[in-house]
């Protein structure tokens, strides 16, 4: 009975449930855009109401200083569809998404930028892309309503992105996509990695598409993003991929990189052995020391991978077998 009242929540005044189709979530995340929260939220109202199932729209307000959170309480006392969560300071994007996700309720969760340039009426591509059998859909902005350096920036990240994940999308870092729910449950965020959802995704063995989308001039206020994000984009991604090639796999990794600089490090500790046995001196060269610190080096990489493995193992039995003490039990008498 509390589902199906939870569910009902989602429904604006007279809209027809028919949950069992499918309920949309919309998460908004927000910084300083009090201009442009009352259009986008007559726009979204317009959408998903044609869309004939039930939806709601969450703003998140991520520590705005313009009165974002005020305007918000305003559109929500107008609509029953809408609700809004103020995050008690800036903690970034990737907070703010993880914020709407917990509290979205809809079996498919959509997401967008709250400055306007993505496009509402993009939602029931979206959707009908999903339906196609993916399981999560990133939207494409094929043509870009932003600067030349910004545009260049973003074009050589999502190559880098593809090159490095894997995972090859024009456009990682849009705004826009839809997923179905258990996708943004299953894929924790923190720090920055909202912008690697889809390599995420991918890695947990999700289908991923990607959609042209509308992009559109931004009509208020300016940009917060500038060319430092795609540095710090640049360091999360080798996060992103480490964990999603190597999670559980460590020694694979560092195993791999202990056994190359073991190896070149034995060739030359024994080329310089043998020439020590032909009556060379080799205590002078700076070859030694290379192969020393080959050879150490080597054996660190090979014991960091080794822990690395006791740690993901021991996480792994621990959430298979709750009852550790019941696995050394031989035998009980009674």
């Amino acid at each position: 009975m509390a589902a199906v009242e939870a569910r009902r929540t989602l429904a604006p005044p007279g809209l027809p449930q028919i949950g069992a189709v499918r309920s949309i979530s919309v998460v908004v995340p927000l910084f300083n855009e009090a201009a442009s929260v009352r259009q986008l939220a007559c726009e979204l109202d317009a959408v998903l109401t044609d869309l004939g199932q039930s939806w709601e729209a969450i703003f998140v307000d991520d520590g705005s200083t313009d009165g974002t959170f005020e305007e918000l309480r305003r559109v929500c006392r107008e609509h029953q569809a809408f609700r809004a969560i103020r995050m008690r300071k800036n903690f970034g994007k990737s907070a703010a998404l993880a914020a709407g996700f917990d509290a979205a309720r809809g079996s498919v969760v959509v997401t967008m930028d709250g400055d306007l340039q993505d496009n509402p009426q993009e939602i029931p591509r979206l959707l009908a892309k999903l339906d196609e059998g993916f399981d999560l859909v990133s939207g494409w902005k094929e043509t870009r309503r932003d600067p030349l350096s910004r545009r260049v920036a973003s074009r050589l990240f999502n190559v880098i992105t593809g090159w490095i994940s894997g995972v090859r999308l024009r456009d990682m870092n849009c705004g826009i996509k839809a997923y179905r729910a258990d996708v943004v449950r299953g894929v924790p965020l923190y720090g920055e990695l909202h912008r690697f959802i889809p390599v995420l995704a991918h890695h947990r063995g999700y289908r991923v598409a990607e959609l042209s989308v509308d992009h559109r001039q931004r009509v208020h206020g300016r940009s917060r993003y500038g060319l430092e994000r795609y540095l710090r984009g640049l360091l999360d991604l080798i996060t992103v991929s480490f964990l999603g090639r190597y999670r559980y796999r460590p020694l694979h990794l560092f195993g791999g990189i202990g056994l190359l600089l073991s190896t070149a490090g034995f060739v030359v500790l024994t080329y310089l052995t043998a020439l020590k046995v032909s009556g060379h001196a080799i205590g002078q060269r700076p070859l030694l020391t290379l192969g020393v610190l080959l050879l150490v080096t080597g054996f660190q990489f090979l014991s960091i991978g080794l822990i690395g493995e006791l740690i993901t193992r021991q996480d792994e039995e621990r959430r298979a077998a709750p009852d550790r003490a019941a696995l050394r039990v031989d035998e009980i008498l009674e």
